[in-house]
């Protein structure tokens, strides 16, 4: 052995012997292996770090916050792969680790720093060696990586250098620290991730129904507690209808468990047949009566047509003595009472099952949009003269000037009074009439048509005037019905009103006393869907959409506008159908005019009378379908327009009311799952009666 080698080393080397440390190697002649004996005391850790790399020959860049000094002392030799592992257990006892790059130059760093490092990926070939920061990648086969992860957490410094995380999709664990803590929780997670025993077994009955063998047992190992048991202690099973068989899933003991169960329930009945009770869930019991009634029907038939000993011990079963089967329906508690042989019994259980079954729902959401535009200008001139001439009109909204001029005239004529003297008992008495007032009458029933401006004047003999109107109509009527109804149920949506309309009249004798026949017509805007569910996600809708308004006033009665869409379309699970585009456009245009005199340009607009009325309706309808199979979607739905309603209520408030600023609007409590009705009457009275005395009002009364 040689000692004192390290002092072929530079003066930063006598510089780490003054501090403390001490240190030895020895080489052999044989091997020519060079052994070390490190001993360390009270020495700058930036000495030691240089130190091992001026032995080892590597080049070493060290953090600025390595700092420290350190203690050691080896009893042993050790070569230089031992050196190295030795150098890197005391950088990890100070909290320091090693991060080799791949051109061979070493980083020393902070051990919480390291895992972000280029530290290198390993696998089960190199899976790497004590100390040495590494990042594995595991994957798991049998269990969730989710539950493990936090487990294999416990095992590694998460607040140092190591780190394990889970990725969902891929089912792996992620690691990074030490070699050797990473390799120990690998071998961990080869521990755990066994499968368990998960075979099939098929257990086919011979009298009980597989449906009902099903219920019995998951309602037993629903009311022992199965959420306290692991998941792989808990079996699953399943009823196969087609084969009358229950198939069993999970532990070598849980299915013995349950196969000798569904082979005890599954005993043949000591009389030739039975009745049983059956309630329904979700359909109604009086529906379902006619059908069962025809599916016996058509079972028997089959049977007792059946030739051979086959056919007879079929009819045997089926009811070849003479029993009858019968099926009736409680209203009251929803349920059927079915007496039938224990073969045909099954039959009809079967058909039960697949029919009570919760019905999905659609929620239909459209968006009707009318829009209406009007325009009209009319433009006339009529002149008149005392002696005869003149123009007159009566096209659009114009009135025609004779009917103004003679209404004029009679208001502008005024009875004179008149004076009788008569003698009465050879009295003479002088009666006297006053003047008359004018009779406007006339003129206001003419002006009453009157649209837009008229200016009129005359001029001796002479009177013209002249009417000019311009009319504009623009209407938007926006609708957003929701409905929400059962797979092939017809459902109805109105916002309107109901307008009389009448139907026929009747008078009495003389004509008096008449009698009218009204009935009321619905107004507004109607929406009739009814969906049907297929195959996947697929719905077929009947639409009935229906926008009315009245439009006027007839000599008759009144008219009523009315655009009307009738449809079958199939849509897709959430998708949106556009209907409608019905673009009704009306131009016309009325001209009346004096021949040749009209056709003057400029001039001619004296002698003629225009009229231009422009009207344009579009109708569109969007409708969307939505398939609601889970209750619990409808309480989402719900919470979702509530909140839409919530939400305007408080802009409207914020916003406040016009010339009233301090007046608060009603607006909805926050959404709840738990709200609950007010309480009756009759237990309001009771929870009155159960308080204290003290807490009841005093009663008594005044001297």
């Amino acid at each position: 052995m040689i000692s004192g080698g390290f002092l072929r080393g530079s003066g930063r080397a006598i510089a780490g012997l003054l501090a403390g440390a001490v240190f030895s190697f020895a080489v052999l002649a044989d091997t020519e292996q060079v052994q070390y004996s490190p001993n360390f005391k009270g020495t700058d850790i930036n000495e030691f770090i240089n130190i091992v790399g001026m032995n080892l020959k590597k080049t070493i860049i060290v953090d600025p916050q390595v700092r420290g000094r350190i203690n050691v002392r080896s009893y042993e030799m050790l070569n230089e792969e031992q050196y190295y592992q030795f150098f890197l257990n005391v950088l990890e006892v100070y909290s320091f680790a090693v991060v080799e790059m791949e051109s061979g130059i070493l980083k020393v760093v902070r051990n919480k720093d390291a895992k972000t490092s280029n530290i290198p990926v390993v696998g089960d070939d190199d899976p790497g060696y004590g100390d040495e920061m590494v990042t594995r990648v595991v994957q798991v086969r049998n269990v969730s990586v989710r539950e493990l992860a936090p487990l294999l957490r416990q095992f590694s410094n998460q607040a140092g250098g190591g780190h394990v995380v889970n990725y969902d999709p891929s089912n792996v664990i992620m690691m990074t620290g030490p070699a050797a803590v990473v390799n120990r929780i690998v071998d961990i997670i080869q521990r755990v991730d066994k499968a368990g025993d998960q075979e099939l077994e098929i257990l086919k009955l011979e009298f009980a129904s597989a449906g009902e063998i099903v219920r019995i047992l998951e309602n037993i190992y629903k009311s022992q507690g199965r959420a306290e048991q692991p998941d792989f202690l808990i079996p699953k099973i399943v009823a196969d209808e087609r084969t009358n068989s229950v198939i069993v899933s999970g532990e070598l003991q849980a299915r013995q468990r349950v196969i000798e169960l569904a082979k005890r329930l599954d005993a043949e009945l000591k009389t030739s047949g039975n009745t049983r009770v059956y309630y329904l869930k979700y359909a109604k019991a009086e529906e379902l009566v006619p059908v069962l009634k025809g599916v016996s029907e058509s079972i028997v038939a089959e049977v007792q047509g059946a030739t051979g000993a086959a056919g007879a011990q079929g009819a045997r079963r089926s009811g070849g003595t003479g029993r009858e089967i019968s099926i009736e329906a409680h209203a009251d508690s929803n349920s059927l009472v079915v007496t039938a042989q224990p073969d045909m019994m099954r039959s009809l259980e079967d058909v039960i099952r697949q029919l009570d079954i919760r019905r999905a729902q659609v929620l239909v959401e459209a968006i009707i949009v009318e829009v209406f535009e009007g325009d009209g200008t009319d433009f006339g001139v009529q002149w008149l003269n005392a002696n005869g001439g003149g123009t007159n009109f009566s096209n659009g909204n114009t009135i025609p000037i004779v009917n103004v001029a003679g209404a004029a005239a009679l208001a502008s004529q005024v009875n004179q009074g008149t004076t009788t003297t008569t003698v009465v008992d050879g009295v003479p008495v002088t009666q006297t009439t006053p003047d008359s007032n004018r009779d406007y009458s006339a003129l206001a029933t003419v002006l009453q048509g009157l649209n837009g401006a008229m200016l009129g004047f005359y001029n001796g003999d002479w009177a013209a005037i002249l009417q000019a109107v311009r009319t504009s109509t623009n209407s938007n009527v926006l609708a957003t019905p929701h409905i929400t109804t059962m797979d092939n149920q017809e459902a109805f949506f109105l916002v309107g009103q109901e307008v009389p309309v009448i139907t026929g009249s009747t008078t009495g004798a003389n004509n008096t006393n008449p009698f009218q026949q009204v009935q009321r017509q619905e107004v507004g805007i109607k929406l009739k869907v009814t969906p049907q569910i297929n195959e996947g996600n697929a719905v077929q809708l009947t639409i009935e959409q229906e926008v009315s308004s009245i439009g006027g006033a007839t000599p008759v009665d009144i008219t009523i506008n009315k655009r009307e869409i009738k449809t079958t379309v199939m849509t897709d699970d959430g998708a949106t159908v556009v209907l409608g585009g019905l673009i009704d456009e009306d131009v016309q245009e009325s001209e009346s005019k004096v021949p040749l005199l009209g056709d003057i340009p400029l001039l001619g607009h004296l002698f003629k009378s225009t009229s231009v009325t422009k009207q344009k309706r579009n109708l569109m309808v969007f409708i969307k379908a939505t398939i609601v199979r889970e209750g619990s979607a409808i309480s989402g739905i719900s919470k979702a327009k509530y909140n839409h309603i919530r939400a305007e209520q408080l802009l409207r408030d914020e916003e406040g009311i016009r010339l009233m600023p301090n007046t608060r609007q009603v607006v909805l409590p926050e959404w709840d799952d738990s709200l609950t009705l007010p309480p009756t009457f009759d237990r309001f009275m009771q929870e009155q009666q159960q308080q204290p005395a003290e807490q009841q009002p005093a009663t008594g009364s005044r001297d």
